[in-house]
């Protein structure tokens, strides 16, 4: 009998991305940078660690 291993569930990144757009528009509240900026780079930061994911997620 041949056993097949399970299939594999993809990471999934999504939340980082949005976890770190809300996170950075907290952090910008109060800081000197403003919301906008620490929006845009709380989104950069999501992205970037979703993208890391994805690209080890292919290696294995």
């Amino acid at each position: 009998m041949i056993r097949s291993s399970p299939p594999r569930t993809p990471l999934a990144g999504g939340a980082l991305i949005a976890l770190g757009a809300i996170a950075g528009t907290g952090v910008g509240l109060f800081s000197p940078l403003g919301p906008t900026r620490g929006f845009l780079i709380g989104l950069g930061l999501g992205v970037t660690i979703s993208i890391a994911m994805w690209l080890r997620d292919l290696r294995r």
